[in-house]
């Protein structure tokens, strides 16, 4: 698997940046120079990794020379042994990450389905789970549009997540999600069953051309309904763009201006519309397909069953995880993970 242990591969693709970065043109495009800067600095952080993993393992075969007989040396061993075991952990799902757009920022958009109120409020417990998950791995979020529920949770919500490959593990993410348990906007108390979905793509730049043409755009502006700046509720700032080939629509309302807002609405366009063009060229996107189709019963990709026992089991990899709390507390890794190794075939 190409990836972390790849160290031959990162080398040469680093002598090709700094060949490009020695360029006496290089800063005249600064928008393409910075990530050209933020490539090499990602390989450059993978190969000083890697080197910190060979020598811990070094270390490891010495202390183990000293273990039986020294306390101290096998306390300092397990505890490289921890260590190591997470690295290795990262370093396995990075090998899995090779895809053309695996390190790019992704642009995610929850949507709520069957359910309701249930169901409003259910995009929105996601929403807070994908935000504490981004939260732990030091990425960066930012929240693009949110449409209100009509009496709790969210409608929908589209937003921004920063930080390497972003878009590689959070388009495991990608799909139907079913919540089961006792409603808390039912009286009766009785079990009910919500959907939402998760839609992923990758923040495409100036590098990748996505053909849009100014007829197929219809733009409507409308006064912004969500927290924001001194305009808010002031004035119609706020922007959808649908483009009418494909019927996708993006909103934004959260930027202080209109143009602000239309340019982030362009940018999530031409992000959505790249992932339209990627999933006819890839069959294995064809169950994700049938889950944008429909957001209820039947195309989920992973069920949170909160009564009449707790478990949260991913239906295409079976991976179950019993501490509901935790997942929908961020606590996702395991399960993108999974993922990660069903698509490559490491079931």
């Amino acid at each position: 698997m190409r990836g972390f242990f790849d160290a031959p591969t990162k080398r040469a693709r680093l002598e090709t940046l700094e060949k490009k970065i020695s360029a006496p043109d290089f800063w005249n495009d600064s928008e393409k120079a910075q990530k050209i800067v933020q490539e090499r600095s990602r390989i450059e952080r993978a190969l000083e990794g890697q080197e910190k993993f060979e020598t811990a393992v070094s270390d490891a075969e010495v202390l183990f020379e000293f273990a039986e007989t020294d306390n101290d040396s096998a306390n300092e061993l397990n505890g490289l042994i921890v260590n190591l075991e997470t690295e290795v952990d990262t370093a396995i799902t990075e090998a899995l990450l090779s895809g053309e757009t695996d390190a790019n920022n992704a642009i995610c958009s929850i949507q709520s389905g069957a359910g309701g109120t249930d169901a409003q409020d259910w995009a929105q417990m996601l929403l807070r789970m994908y935000l504490r998950w981004a939260e732990r791995k030091g990425f960066r979020v930012e929240i693009l549009d949110e449409q209100a529920g009509s009496e709790a949770g969210l409608k929908s919500a589209t937003f921004r997540v920063e930080g390497e490959y972003a878009y590689g593990l959070l388009s495991a993410e990608a799909g139907v999600h079913r919540l089961v348990r006792i409603s808390p906007f039912n009286s009766g108390g009785s079990r009910e069953t919500s959907f939402a979905s998760m839609f992923v793509s990758p923040e495409v730049d100036e590098d990748i051309e996505v053909e849009i043409n100014d007829k197929d755009l219809r733009v409507d502006t409308y006064r912004s309904t969500g927290a924001g700046g001194q305009h808010v509720n002031t004035t119609d700032s706020a922007v959808r763009i649908t483009h009418l080939p494909t019927n996708v629509v993006v909103t934004c309302q959260n930027q202080r201006s209109q143009i602000q807002n239309r340019a982030v609405a362009m940018q999530v366009l031409r992000s959505k519309l790249y992932e339209l063009e990627l999933e006819k060229r890839q069959a294995e996107n064809a169950e994700l397909e049938a889950g944008k189709q429909d957001i209820s019963f039947g195309s989920q990709i992973r069920n949170y069953v909160l009564h009449p026992y707790r478990l949260v089991k991913d239906t295409r990899t079976k991976f179950e995880q019993s501490d509901v709390e935790a997942v929908l507390d961020g606590d996702i890794d395991e399960f993108i993970k999974g993922f990660l190794l069903f698509k490559k075939g490491g079931k």
